[in-house]
């Protein structure tokens, strides 16, 4: 099948831009539902998942020894020792990017998908981003939230995204030769970065 992946830093508009063009393109968005599927393969609860995604957390397996056990989903608990660490999380989430791509296909926001499915011939690969004060700029006025929090969040969630993808990939990010098309979403109506990946994406055969 076909599938569109998205990489966005933080405030440039990833979570508006994906599933608009998924939309546009007839695809499925594939977000959320990506840490679920990973928590019911691996047999713990989603919010270690979703905890996990994207992340390089070493120190959360430390705290969870600490406890000792932690909730089953299904009831329980589950030894720490069954616990899965990051890479199997990684590992568990790559095939799932794999099926979504041999499969109905979608639009992936994150994960790293472009590194993942990178040699992929029915994929195209997203790059968002643009100059950090102007994406903090525009997170504040999406969210309505105090500056400074959201410079403490936006530092931090682009130093997590770049540590996933340079511990398991040994790339950078930021590095345009791992994509197709790389756009300044700060500098453009998300109107229009649509209508760019969603051209891309139909010169590539990807959707209707």
């Amino acid at each position: 099948m076909v599938v569109v992946t998205v990489s966005a830093s933080y405030g440039a508009g990833g979570a508006e831009v994906g599933p608009a063009v998924a939309e546009r393109l007839g695809l499925t968005f594939h977000d959320r539902a990506i840490p679920a599927q990973v928590a019911g393969r691996l047999g713990v609860p989603v919010a270690e998942a979703e905890a996990n995604d994207e992340r390089v957390l070493r120190g959360l397996w430390r705290l969870v020894a600490s406890l000792g056990t932690m909730p089953d989903p299904v009831g329980g608990v589950v030894p720490v020792a069954a616990l899965p660490d990051e890479r199997s999380f990684r590992q568990q989430t790559e095939r799932v990017l794999a099926e979504i791509a041999d499969g109905p296909g979608g639009v992936v926001l994150g994960r790293g998908a472009a590194f993942v499915l990178g040699d992929r011939p029915d994929a195209l690969h997203v790059r968002l981003d643009g100059p950090p004060e102007r994406r903090l700029e525009l997170a504040v006025l999406r969210t309505g939230r105090p500056l400074e929090e959201v410079r403490r969040e936006m530092a931090g969630n682009d130093a997590a995204r770049e540590a996933y993808v340079r511990h398991f990939y040994r790339c950078e990010p930021s590095d345009p030769r791992g994509y197709h098309l790389v756009v300044d979403s700060t500098a453009l109506p998300l109107e229009t970065v649509v209508e760019l990946v969603v051209t891309a994406a139909r010169a590539r055969g990807i959707g209707g």
